[in-house]
């Protein structure tokens, strides 16, 4: 379970606990931009949720959403991209 972030400009997702690992926040703080915290339950499990991401106005942003319903079809469709697990696992966080 975890707390995710993007960075608003690559697109990377990471975690609060990578980010914390690489020194980019502390325990306290949220981390600074361009990480932004991702839209959802701060409690997710990438088992029942997927994190997703689309680029607008210049940006990335980011959600969670419960895999296979109709909430994560319907984002496909309007142009989201769900972000790989393993993508996330290995996020390389720069401080």
């Amino acid at each position: 379970m975890g707390v995710f972030f993007i960075d608003t400009d690559s697109g990377q997702v990471a975690t609060q606990r990578q980010l914390i690992d690489a020194g980019v926040a502390d325990e306290d703080a949220p981390p600074p931009r361009p990480w932004h915290p991702v839209q959802g339950t701060r409690d997710a499990s990438t088992l029942w949720y997927a994190v997703m991401r689309k680029r607008t106005r210049g940006i990335f942003i980011g959600t969670l959403v419960i895999r296979h319903s109709d909430h994560h079809a319907s984002l496909l469709q309007d142009g989201w991209e769900e972000v790989d697990v393993d993508e996330i696992r290995q996020a390389a966080v720069g401080g």
